[in-house]
Protein backbone atom coordinates (compact mmCIF):
# COMPACT_ATOMS: atom_id res chain seq x y z
CA UNK A 1 0.00 0.00 0.00
CA UNK A 2 3.12 2.37 1.10
CA UNK A 3 4.45 1.60 -2.36
CA UNK A 4 1.69 2.59 -4.88
CA UNK A 5 1.07 5.67 -2.67
CA UNK A 6 4.68 6.49 -3.04
CA UNK A 7 4.37 5.51 -6.89
CA UNK A 8 2.01 7.70 -7.29
CA UNK A 9 3.53 10.73 -6.17
CA UNK A 10 6.84 10.00 -7.71
CA UNK A 11 8.13 9.58 -11.48
CA UNK A 12 10.16 6.55 -10.14
CA UNK A 13 9.17 3.27 -9.16
CA UNK A 14 9.51 3.41 -5.12
CA UNK A 15 10.94 -0.13 -5.18
CA UNK A 16 13.75 0.26 -8.24
CA UNK A 17 15.87 1.96 -6.62
CA UNK A 18 19.34 1.02 -5.93
CA UNK A 19 22.99 2.81 -5.65
CA UNK A 20 25.04 0.89 -8.12
CA UNK A 21 28.32 1.89 -7.54
CA UNK A 22 30.32 4.25 -5.89
CA UNK A 23 33.61 6.25 -6.58
CA UNK A 24 36.21 7.42 -3.96
CA UNK A 25 38.19 10.64 -4.82
CA UNK A 26 39.55 11.70 -1.53
CA UNK A 27 37.22 12.17 1.22
CA UNK A 28 34.19 12.42 -1.10
CA UNK A 29 32.02 9.81 -2.35
CA UNK A 30 30.29 9.80 -5.33
CA UNK A 31 27.07 7.31 -5.68
CA UNK A 32 25.29 6.25 -8.78
CA UNK A 33 21.30 6.51 -8.16
CA UNK A 34 19.73 3.87 -10.69
CA UNK A 35 15.72 4.11 -10.96
CA UNK A 36 13.22 2.58 -13.21
CA UNK A 37 10.59 4.86 -14.13
CA UNK A 38 7.06 4.56 -13.90
CA UNK A 39 5.09 2.79 -16.41
CA UNK A 40 8.15 2.78 -18.82
CA UNK A 41 10.98 0.80 -19.41
CA UNK A 42 13.65 3.69 -18.80
CA UNK A 43 16.05 4.14 -16.89
CA UNK A 44 17.50 6.84 -14.63
CA UNK A 45 20.68 7.05 -13.26
CA UNK A 46 22.21 10.04 -11.41
CA UNK A 47 25.23 10.62 -9.09
CA UNK A 48 24.95 12.23 -6.48
CA UNK A 49 27.57 13.06 -2.99
CA UNK A 50 26.60 12.50 0.84
CA UNK A 51 25.61 16.46 0.54
CA UNK A 52 23.50 15.81 -1.55
CA UNK A 53 21.31 13.31 1.03
CA UNK A 54 21.52 16.07 3.70
CA UNK A 55 20.12 18.46 1.38
CA UNK A 56 17.21 15.93 0.74
CA UNK A 57 16.78 14.63 4.69
CA UNK A 58 16.94 18.73 5.15
CA UNK A 59 13.93 19.63 2.53
CA UNK A 60 11.53 16.62 4.21
CA UNK A 61 12.45 18.72 7.38
CA UNK A 62 11.27 22.07 6.33
CA UNK A 63 8.56 21.29 4.00
CA UNK A 64 5.59 24.31 4.85
CA UNK A 65 2.05 24.02 4.61
CA UNK A 66 2.18 19.84 5.05
CA UNK A 67 -0.51 18.96 8.39
CA UNK A 68 0.66 16.77 10.51
CA UNK A 69 4.56 16.99 9.67
CA UNK A 70 5.73 17.06 12.98
CA UNK A 71 4.29 13.84 13.46
CA UNK A 72 6.40 12.00 10.94
CA UNK A 73 9.14 9.99 12.28
CA UNK A 74 11.96 10.38 9.65
CA UNK A 75 13.92 7.33 7.89
CA UNK A 76 17.00 8.25 9.55
CA UNK A 77 20.01 9.04 7.42
CA UNK A 78 23.71 7.35 8.28
CA UNK A 79 26.29 9.95 9.28
CA UNK A 80 28.87 11.12 6.65
CA UNK A 81 31.49 8.78 6.03
CA UNK A 82 34.99 10.19 6.26
CA UNK A 83 37.22 7.61 3.75
CA UNK A 84 40.97 9.13 5.13
CA UNK A 85 39.59 8.09 8.57
CA UNK A 86 38.80 4.65 7.15
CA UNK A 87 42.45 3.13 7.65
CA UNK A 88 42.26 4.26 11.56
CA UNK A 89 39.75 0.86 12.22
CA UNK A 90 38.86 2.45 15.78
CA UNK A 91 37.42 5.96 14.40
CA UNK A 92 35.89 4.92 11.63
CA UNK A 93 34.09 1.86 13.63
CA UNK A 94 32.93 4.69 16.45
CA UNK A 95 31.34 6.41 13.70
CA UNK A 96 29.99 4.26 11.38
CA UNK A 97 29.64 0.87 13.38
CA UNK A 98 28.99 -1.95 10.74
CA UNK A 99 28.83 0.50 7.62
CA UNK A 100 32.53 1.28 7.82
CA UNK A 101 32.90 -2.59 7.41
CA UNK A 102 32.78 -4.69 4.09
CA UNK A 103 34.20 -4.15 0.78
CA UNK A 104 34.40 -0.76 -1.34
CA UNK A 105 31.93 0.72 1.00
CA UNK A 106 29.64 -2.16 -0.30
CA UNK A 107 27.47 -1.94 3.41
CA UNK A 108 27.72 1.72 3.62
CA UNK A 109 25.50 2.23 -0.51
CA UNK A 110 22.84 -0.59 0.95
CA UNK A 111 22.35 1.92 4.05
CA UNK A 112 21.91 4.89 1.84
CA UNK A 113 20.14 2.56 -0.86
CA UNK A 114 17.58 1.51 1.78
CA UNK A 115 17.16 5.33 3.26
CA UNK A 116 15.69 6.45 -0.19
CA UNK A 117 13.67 3.35 -0.83
CA UNK A 118 11.89 3.96 3.09
CA UNK A 119 11.79 7.71 2.37
CA UNK A 120 10.00 6.88 -1.14
CA UNK A 121 7.85 4.34 0.42
CA UNK A 122 6.86 6.92 2.95
CA UNK A 123 3.12 7.16 1.91
CA UNK A 124 3.51 11.17 3.36
CA UNK A 125 7.37 11.89 2.52
CA UNK A 126 7.20 10.35 -1.32
CA UNK A 127 5.04 13.55 -1.77
CA UNK A 128 7.75 16.22 -1.37
CA UNK A 129 9.39 17.65 -4.77
CA UNK A 130 13.00 17.81 -3.34
CA UNK A 131 12.51 13.82 -3.37
CA UNK A 132 11.41 13.40 -7.19
CA UNK A 133 14.45 15.91 -7.71
CA UNK A 134 17.18 14.14 -5.71
CA UNK A 135 16.30 11.09 -7.90
CA UNK A 136 15.64 11.94 -11.45
CA UNK A 137 17.62 15.30 -12.19
CA UNK A 138 21.04 15.15 -13.13
CA UNK A 139 22.36 18.53 -11.72
CA UNK A 140 23.43 17.90 -7.86
CA UNK A 141 21.23 19.53 -5.50
CA UNK A 142 23.36 19.71 -2.67
CA UNK A 143 25.04 23.15 -2.84
CA UNK A 144 21.07 24.41 -2.08
CA UNK A 145 21.24 25.07 1.56
CA UNK A 146 18.01 22.79 2.50
CA UNK A 147 16.46 25.17 5.58
CA UNK A 148 16.47 23.74 9.03
CA UNK A 149 12.89 24.07 9.58
CA UNK A 150 11.10 23.66 12.95
CA UNK A 151 13.95 20.87 14.23
CA UNK A 152 16.28 23.26 14.33
CA UNK A 153 14.69 26.03 15.88
CA UNK A 154 13.76 23.57 18.51
CA UNK A 155 16.84 21.86 19.49
CA UNK A 156 17.11 24.25 22.27
CA UNK A 157 13.72 23.20 23.74
CA UNK A 158 14.21 20.04 23.02
CA UNK A 159 17.31 19.46 25.40
CA UNK A 160 15.26 21.25 28.35
CA UNK A 161 12.42 18.90 27.70
CA UNK A 162 14.50 15.72 27.90
CA UNK A 163 16.51 17.54 31.23
CA UNK A 164 13.25 18.00 32.88
CA UNK A 165 11.64 14.31 31.82
CA UNK A 166 8.81 16.27 30.56
CA UNK A 167 5.66 13.56 30.97
CA UNK A 168 3.53 13.15 27.97
CA UNK A 169 -0.92 14.03 28.76
CA UNK A 170 -1.59 11.62 26.75
CA UNK A 171 -0.52 7.87 27.79
CA UNK A 172 -0.11 6.43 24.41
CA UNK A 173 2.82 8.91 24.06
CA UNK A 174 4.07 8.24 27.37
CA UNK A 175 4.27 4.48 26.94
CA UNK A 176 5.89 4.46 23.64
CA UNK A 177 8.21 6.83 24.95
CA UNK A 178 9.07 4.26 27.94
CA UNK A 179 8.89 1.47 25.43
CA UNK A 180 11.39 3.42 23.02
CA UNK A 181 13.99 4.03 25.60
CA UNK A 182 14.65 0.77 26.65
CA UNK A 183 14.46 -0.56 23.22
CA UNK A 184 16.85 1.99 21.83
CA UNK A 185 19.37 0.73 24.59
CA UNK A 186 18.84 -2.94 23.85
CA UNK A 187 18.88 -2.46 20.12
CA UNK A 188 21.90 -0.96 20.68
CA UNK A 189 23.92 -3.27 23.04
CA UNK A 190 22.78 -6.28 20.56
CA UNK A 191 24.38 -4.35 17.22
CA UNK A 192 27.53 -3.61 19.41
CA UNK A 193 28.12 -7.33 20.42
CA UNK A 194 27.18 -8.75 16.70
CA UNK A 195 29.68 -6.49 15.81
CA UNK A 196 32.15 -7.66 18.49
CA UNK A 197 31.35 -11.17 17.33
CA UNK A 198 31.72 -10.14 13.60
CA UNK A 199 35.07 -8.47 13.88
CA UNK A 200 35.84 -11.91 16.14
CA UNK A 201 35.24 -14.02 13.14
CA UNK A 202 37.51 -11.84 10.64
CA UNK A 203 40.31 -11.82 12.83
CA UNK A 204 40.06 -15.78 12.85
CA UNK A 205 39.92 -15.51 9.19
CA UNK A 206 43.05 -14.21 8.97
CA UNK A 207 44.72 -16.23 11.52
CA UNK A 208 43.57 -19.10 9.74
CA UNK A 209 45.15 -17.97 6.82
CA UNK A 210 48.35 -16.71 8.02
CA UNK A 211 48.38 -20.31 9.77
CA UNK A 212 47.56 -22.42 6.44
CA UNK A 213 50.41 -20.17 4.55
CA UNK A 214 52.84 -20.63 7.27
CA UNK A 215 52.27 -24.63 6.88
CA UNK A 216 53.69 -24.64 3.64
CA UNK A 217 57.40 -23.90 4.94
CA UNK A 218 57.11 -27.71 6.35
CA UNK A 219 57.47 -29.09 2.99
CA UNK A 220 60.56 -30.78 2.39
CA UNK A 221 62.08 -33.65 -0.31
CA UNK A 222 64.70 -34.54 2.07
CA UNK A 223 63.89 -38.24 2.72
CA UNK A 224 60.67 -40.25 2.65
CA UNK A 225 59.89 -39.22 6.32
CA UNK A 226 59.93 -35.55 5.77
CA UNK A 227 57.91 -36.78 2.86
CA UNK A 228 55.32 -37.86 4.85
CA UNK A 229 55.16 -35.45 6.73
CA UNK A 230 55.02 -33.04 4.16
CA UNK A 231 51.99 -34.59 2.92
CA UNK A 232 50.33 -34.19 6.11
CA UNK A 233 51.08 -30.37 6.65
CA UNK A 234 49.81 -29.72 2.68
CA UNK A 235 46.66 -31.18 3.69
CA UNK A 236 46.25 -30.05 6.51
CA UNK A 237 46.92 -26.59 5.44
CA UNK A 238 43.52 -27.11 2.69
CA UNK A 239 41.46 -27.95 5.82
CA UNK A 240 42.90 -24.72 7.88
CA UNK A 241 42.37 -22.76 4.57
CA UNK A 242 38.51 -24.06 4.24
CA UNK A 243 38.30 -23.18 7.84
CA UNK A 244 39.51 -19.49 6.62
CA UNK A 245 36.94 -19.22 4.05
CA UNK A 246 33.73 -20.65 6.10
CA UNK A 247 34.68 -17.76 8.97
CA UNK A 248 35.07 -15.33 6.25
CA UNK A 249 31.59 -16.39 4.91
CA UNK A 250 29.98 -16.46 8.05
CA UNK A 251 31.57 -13.37 9.23
CA UNK A 252 30.55 -11.37 5.38
CA UNK A 253 26.45 -12.80 5.95
CA UNK A 254 26.20 -11.89 9.39
CA UNK A 255 27.46 -8.20 7.98
CA UNK A 256 25.14 -8.23 5.20
CA UNK A 257 21.76 -9.15 7.21
CA UNK A 258 21.89 -9.35 10.40
CA UNK A 259 24.42 -5.93 10.89
CA UNK A 260 22.54 -4.18 8.35
CA UNK A 261 19.28 -4.81 10.30
CA UNK A 262 20.23 -4.10 13.68
CA UNK A 263 22.08 -1.33 12.42
CA UNK A 264 19.39 0.08 10.72
CA UNK A 265 17.07 -1.05 14.20
CA UNK A 266 19.26 1.53 16.40
CA UNK A 267 19.33 4.06 14.09
CA UNK A 268 15.65 4.29 13.72
CA UNK A 269 15.28 4.34 17.90
CA UNK A 270 17.37 6.75 17.64
CA UNK A 271 15.39 8.67 15.23
CA UNK A 272 12.06 7.76 17.31
CA UNK A 273 13.54 9.30 20.81
CA UNK A 274 14.43 12.48 18.87
CA UNK A 275 11.23 12.43 17.19
CA UNK A 276 9.37 11.59 20.44
CA UNK A 277 11.00 14.97 22.18
CA UNK A 278 10.29 17.23 19.77
CA UNK A 279 6.44 15.32 18.91
CA UNK A 280 5.73 17.19 23.13
CA UNK A 281 6.66 20.36 21.34
CA UNK A 282 5.38 19.90 18.06
CA UNK A 283 1.77 19.01 19.55
CA UNK A 284 2.32 22.24 21.59
CA UNK A 285 1.85 20.09 24.76
CA UNK A 286 3.51 22.84 26.87
CA UNK A 287 1.47 25.67 24.95
CA UNK A 288 -1.87 23.61 25.54
CA UNK A 289 -1.19 23.36 29.11
CA UNK A 290 -0.40 26.61 29.92
CA UNK A 291 -2.56 28.10 27.63
CA UNK A 292 -5.48 25.74 29.65
CA UNK A 293 -4.00 27.50 33.30
CA UNK A 294 -3.88 30.94 31.82
CA UNK A 295 -8.10 30.36 30.42
CA UNK A 296 -8.85 29.08 33.97
CA UNK A 297 -7.24 32.28 35.72
CA UNK A 298 -8.55 34.43 32.57
CA UNK A 299 -10.59 37.56 33.55
CA UNK A 300 -14.36 37.72 32.50
CA UNK A 301 -13.23 40.19 29.87
CA UNK A 302 -10.77 37.82 27.74
CA UNK A 303 -11.66 34.72 29.00
CA UNK A 304 -13.65 34.37 25.52
CA UNK A 305 -10.70 35.20 23.44
CA UNK A 306 -8.77 32.56 25.77
CA UNK A 307 -11.27 30.19 24.96
CA UNK A 308 -10.97 30.59 21.62
CA UNK A 309 -7.41 30.56 21.42
CA UNK A 310 -6.68 27.74 23.88
CA UNK A 311 -9.49 25.84 21.17
CA UNK A 312 -7.60 26.77 17.83
CA UNK A 313 -4.50 24.97 20.04
CA UNK A 314 -6.35 21.71 21.11
CA UNK A 315 -7.24 21.54 17.20
CA UNK A 316 -3.63 21.37 16.31
CA UNK A 317 -2.79 19.39 18.97
CA UNK A 318 -5.46 16.71 17.97
CA UNK A 319 -4.47 16.95 14.12
CA UNK A 320 -0.38 15.97 15.13
CA UNK A 321 -1.48 13.60 17.82
CA UNK A 322 -3.39 11.99 14.93
CA UNK A 323 -1.44 11.95 12.03
CA UNK A 324 1.56 10.88 15.47
CA UNK A 325 -0.60 7.41 16.65
CA UNK A 326 -0.98 6.43 12.73
CA UNK A 327 2.94 7.22 12.46
CA UNK A 328 3.54 4.94 15.09
CA UNK A 329 1.33 2.12 13.83
CA UNK A 330 3.38 2.61 10.27
CA UNK A 331 6.97 2.70 11.81
CA UNK A 332 6.25 -0.32 13.93
CA UNK A 333 5.01 -2.53 11.39
CA UNK A 334 7.78 -1.54 8.79
CA UNK A 335 10.58 -1.57 11.62
CA UNK A 336 9.29 -5.35 12.52
CA UNK A 337 8.72 -6.27 8.96
CA UNK A 338 11.67 -5.11 7.87
CA UNK A 339 14.24 -6.67 10.50
CA UNK A 340 12.23 -9.76 10.00
CA UNK A 341 13.63 -9.75 6.47
CA UNK A 342 17.24 -9.87 7.64
CA UNK A 343 16.68 -12.50 9.84
CA UNK A 344 15.33 -14.73 7.36
CA UNK A 345 17.90 -13.01 4.91
CA UNK A 346 20.55 -14.08 7.52
CA UNK A 347 19.47 -17.82 8.74
CA UNK A 348 19.12 -18.60 4.85
CA UNK A 349 22.51 -17.42 4.08
CA UNK A 350 23.74 -18.94 7.30
CA UNK A 351 22.20 -22.43 6.71
CA UNK A 352 23.52 -22.45 3.16
CA UNK A 353 27.20 -21.71 4.30
CA UNK A 354 26.72 -24.48 7.23
CA UNK A 355 25.52 -27.23 4.09
CA UNK A 356 27.83 -26.06 1.85
CA UNK A 357 31.06 -26.47 4.24
CA UNK A 358 29.45 -29.68 5.66
CA UNK A 359 29.91 -31.36 2.49
CA UNK A 360 33.60 -29.81 2.22
CA UNK A 361 34.81 -30.92 5.61
CA UNK A 362 33.50 -34.00 4.64
CA UNK A 363 35.49 -34.56 1.51
CA UNK A 364 38.68 -32.92 3.46
CA UNK A 365 37.69 -35.65 6.15
CA UNK A 366 37.91 -38.78 3.79
CA UNK A 367 40.96 -37.32 1.92
CA UNK A 368 42.67 -37.62 5.53
CA UNK A 369 41.18 -41.38 5.98
CA UNK A 370 42.38 -42.10 2.28
CA UNK A 371 45.86 -40.65 2.64
CA UNK A 372 46.11 -42.50 5.96
CA UNK A 373 45.42 -46.02 4.62
CA UNK A 374 47.84 -45.57 1.51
Amino acid sequence: MEVSSAEAALSVSASSIRITDVTQDGDVLTFAIASQKLNSSAGVCVFRIYEDFDWLQQSLFSQENLPGLQGIIFPPLPSKALPSQSNTQTKALKQLGFLALGQDWQSYCKALEFYLQQVAAHPTLCKCKALDSFLINSESPGKQRGRKGIFNRLSQAVEEMRKESHKDVDNFFQNERNKNTNLAALSKVATEKLLDVVMTEQKLALACGHFATSLHLCVNQDDAAAVAFSKVCLKLSDVIEAVNRNFEKVASNDLSTLGLGLDLESRYQEAEKVWECVLMIACKLIELETVKKGTEKAKASKREVMEAFQKAVEKEFNLISSVAKQEIERFHSSRVNVLKNFLIGWCELQLNTAKEFAELYSQHLEACRNMYSE
